[in-house]
């Protein structure tokens, strides 16, 4: 009961007193970003005992961290490429955070179907496979299995009957990557760290000796300004890492290289697959088709980007590219541009590597240090992400004296659950699913896909939300049910806005659209009561969700500038 106490304070209802104590309290660690990476590095550090805050000048997870292809994976494509240390430390990982949220990092199994002239052949497909078992440790029934062509057609029969030779059916992990991010910030709340969104780090202030002694921080809802101290700054701010190092006059020969991933999402009906797909494409590449409740997306591209880092999306190259690739593939299904529900475009930040092409770039994550004692970290993936806290970590607490690290804890964080009441492996969150249609029929809603929603959103924090669903008085069980999600989203993950709710909280934007559309309302409503916003506020957060609606389902010529 304590630690969810603890985790209640997350709220944007208690913003004035979190930013009093950003002001007043002086911190071992300042955490620059609040990505996934910011995030592990906040949990690792506040439950090893040290005082910990975080800044990020948009929401939690809305740059690189809600633009992935959602997939906790060992990276098989980085076989290929000999980056043998990185699939085995991938494939460790993606097992340690199913284990800590079974219900938001599930597992599925991935067909790679094999076709003529393919990236991979019947022979490396085999070893292939069976080395990636190895490196990431993958037992029983998770082992690959290799298929005939009357098998492969069998799991997947809108594949083309023409090419496919056979296939081969390996484990991976698909998950909710904001969603992710979200449930690690509020645990390492619920140790003590002291997290806020809409704060953005204007500049940096040094020392006689040239040290970074506080931040000049700007509230986003007020305009207020105001310092934060600690002993020790971390930069986790993914695309933007270099305009921070380049604040801190840090920058060197090491920099980013940005690549864009865009993803196109389907009506479920529209692009029927029965389970995810990681299929060859007309130019040598390979991406993904995976299934996910009402819809099917499919992704990704993977192109150098040097537009607006603040408003990244998808063109009409990007469109194309997608649609040509799923009608190689899938001869039967017809896809056209106006048959897409919406999208998403997001950003890599990489090392950049001389005349490397943006597929061939390492996603090895990499520790920048300067001599302010700013110590800036990018490149990674999702799946890495609690490594990389603890490298971040280790590499802090070896700058740091004795007198304040001597009480430290080794990081735990293999071992701490993501969220309470937890659930502790898949067959538990089966069982919980199937009480939630119980719950959920008892209300009125009678098909199976809300509790699929809610259990892999939520997880049980689901009863919460249901059993504040019936305070609402209205006829139509599903609006009082997104209604207590916001309410919930307000209370318990620091839900700014309108926006925030909309794509990072729940994902509608990318996998419910209509939903979007429908409740737009009666959420904006909600939220001006719970927040007291006036007619002006209104107004703009009717303009931003407008603009996420436009990006979302358009296709535009260039990007932006």
């Amino acid at each position: 009961m304590v630690e969810m106490e603890k985790t209640a304070k997350f709220s944007v209802l208690n913003r004035t007193e979190q930013i009093e104590k950003l002001q007043t309290k002086k911190f071992d660690l300042a955490i620059i970003g609040g990505g996934v990476t910011g995030a592990g590095i906040a949990l690792d550090a506040a439950s090893r005992g040290l005082s910990v805050c975080l800044v990020e000048k948009n929401d939690f997870a809305s740059g690189t961290s809600n633009k992935s292809t959602k997939l906790i994976h060992g990276g098989l494509r980085y076989l290929k490429q000999f980056e043998i240390g990185l699939v085995r430390e991938s494939g460790s990982e993606r097992a340690i955070v199913h284990k800590l949220a079974p219900h938001l990092v599930i597992p599925e199994k991935m067909l790679l179907p094999l076709v003529e002239g393919g990236t991979y052949g019947k022979m490396m497909t085999s070893i292939g496979l069976k080395v990636y078992d190895f490196l990431a440790d993958v037992k029983g029934d998770d082992r690959r299995r290799m298929l005939d062509k009357t098998e492969t057609l069998e799991k997947e029969s809108l594949l083309n009957k023409d090419v496919v030779l056979g296939g081969g059916l390996y484990a991976e992990y698909r998950t909710d990557d904001a969603r992710l991010t979200v449930e690690i910030l509020k645990k390492a709340v619920s140790y003590g760290a002291t997290i806020i969104n809409y704060c953005e780090m204007e500049s940096f202030n040094y020392n006689d000796d040239s040290k970074i002694k506080s931040l000049n921080c700007k509230d986003g809802n007020t305009g207020n300004t105001f310092k934060i101290k600690a002993r020790n700054y971390v930069s986790a701010a993914g695309p933007w890492v270099d305009k921070l190092r380049t604040k801190d006059h840090s920058m060197n020969n090491k920099y980013l290289h940005l690549t864009k991933g865009v993803h196109i999402v389907f009506p479920y009906e529209k692009l029927p697959v029965k389970q995810p797909l990681y299929f060859d494409v007309p130019d040598g590449r390979m991406i993904f088709a995976i299934p996910r409740g009402r819809a099917t997306y499919v992704g990704t591209t993977d192109t150098n980007y040097s537009g607006n880092l603040e408003r990244v999306v998808a063109i009409k190259d990007d469109a194309k590219y997608i649609l040509n690739a799923i009608n190689s593939t899938f001869p039967d299904v017809h896809l056209e541009l106006d048959d897409i529900e919406s999208n998403w475009a997001g950003l890599r930040p990489l090392i950049h590597e001389e005349d490397k092409d943006p597929s061939e770039l390492s996603r090895k994550d990499e520790l920048f240090f300067s001599e302010s004692g700013l110590i800036s970290i990018a490149g990674g993936k999702l799946t890495g992400y609690r490594r990389m806290a603890d490298r971040v970590i280790e590499a802090v607490l070896k700058t740091m004296k004795n007198k304040h690290k001597k009480n430290l804890k080794k990081s735990s964080t293999e071992k701490i659950s993501l969220v309470t009441p937890s659930l502790k492996n898949s067959h538990e969150v089966n069982l919980y699913q199937k009480e939630l249609e119980k719950k959920l029929l008892e209300l009125g809603v009678s098909d199976n896909y809300h509790a699929w929603y809610f259990c892999t959103t939520y997880g049980k924090q689901s009863d919460t939300i249901i059993n504040k669903s019936k305070d609402f008085e209205n006829n139509d069980a599903l609006e009082r049910l997104i209604r207590a999600e916001l309410w919930y989203g307000i209370h318990h993950e620091m839900t700014n806005n309108v926006t925030d709710f909309f794509v990072r909280r729940t994902g509608r934007l990318y996998f419910d659209i209509p939903s979007v559309k429908k409740y737009t309302k009666i959420i904006t409503e909600d939220c001006a009561n719970y927040l007291d916003w006036n007619t002006e506020r209104i107004a703009s957060e009717k303009e931003a969700l407008e603009t996420l609606i436009q990006d979302a389902t358009t296709y535009y010529d260039k990007e932006f500038d």
